[in-house]
């Protein structure tokens, strides 16, 4: 078996690959092009990619290919059609990163909520030797306890993020943008409740057909001007000049990003212009990668294998 790594570099260099090797001739690419895909899947039995595109474009020429394994749950990349049509299989995976998003969804809160970067710097900078006060009172926070928080995409890690924040003493409601029916022990309101009465908003759904663009100028402009918004599911899910704008006009009080439309940043993204580390916390999509988590993915992907070919 011929097993190929096309974008090895998306799961880091620190996980243990050394099971795959187990299974047969293993190559790995640290990055691949539609371009270069060609040349380096006519060999393959099994791909394991991230981002690149797999259709008739980059593997007409894997004659012996007979699985795809996707290290990730979204499978936009993937030309279904084709696959089936050369009757390859593929493989997504999904819930392996559920508690490192969850945690990184509360880093992002606290930070924000507690004015984190103000205050480390007001020390760093040496403003609280020989203060006046033992305690240092310009910048306020509030406490978590007895807000509401209104969730975007109920799904594994949007229940699990309701878990959590419930621990803090909030007050959760949620919004299926799909319309999915109520689920039992939780309170699902329509997009204008839970815009208008949330004290914090957090995106976990899926970038689809009812999703895309749905934060928009109407939809910060309904936000209460304390709320914090927080996007960890799909970056095409705000309208990022439309969120620009409500931060720079304060009409929300702060924003945390761990995805943006276009990933790696670009340059004219308008949120690179907001510096203030108070009101725009941007994380370069991390929110998935403990290093829990990856293994976690690694080792499912390897199980996918084993079980497709019956190893």
């Amino acid at each position: 078996m011929k097993i190929v790594f096309l974008d090895a570099k998306t799961i880091g260099d620190d996980i243990d690959l050394s099971g795959f090797d187990a299974l047969g001739e293993v190559t790995r690419y640290d990055f691949t092009t539609p371009e270069e895909a060609p040349e380096r899947v006519k060999d393959a039995d099994v791909l394991i990619i991230n981002k690149v595109p797999v259709n008739e474009q980059t593997i007409h020429t894997a004659a012996h290919l007979k699985l795809v394994c996707v290290t990730a749950t979204g499978t936009n990349n993937l030309d279904k059609d084709y696959l089936a049509s050369r009757g390859i299989a593929w493989r997504n995976v999904a819930g392996y990163s559920t508690e490192t998003v969850t945690q990184h969804t509360f880093a992002m809160l606290f930070y924000l909520l507690e004015k984190l970067r103000y205050y480390d710097d007001y020390v760093k900078n040496g403003n609280y030797i020989n203060d006046t006060c033992f305690t240092h009172f310009s910048e306020h926070f509030s406490e978590l306890n007895g807000k509401t928080w209104g969730i975007i995409g109920l799904g594994a890690i949007g229940r699990r993020v309701a878990q959590i924040a419930e621990a803090f003493g909030a007050h959760v409601i949620y919004y299926s943008a799909s319309g999915q029916p109520a689920q039992n022990g939780y309170t699902q309101v329509d997009l204008d409740t839970l815009l208008t009465t949330s004290d914090i908003i957090s995106v976990h759904a899926p970038l689809n057909e009812y999703t895309e663009n749905l934060l928009d100028k109407d939809a910060f402009a309904k936000m209460k001007k304390s709320c914090i918004f927080l996007n960890l599911g799909r970056g095409s899910i705000v309208v990022e000049q439309d969120l620009y704008d409500a931060l720079i006009t304060d009409t929300i009080a702060a924003a945390g990003l761990d995805v943006l439309c276009q990933e790696p940043m670009s340059e004219q993204n308008p949120l690179y212009q907001i510096k203030d580390s108070r009101k725009l916390l941007i994380t370069p999509h991390i929110a998935w990668a403990g290093i829990e988590a990856r293994i976690r993915l690694m080792d499912i992907i390897l199980k996918q294998i084993k079980d497709f070919f019956e190893l």
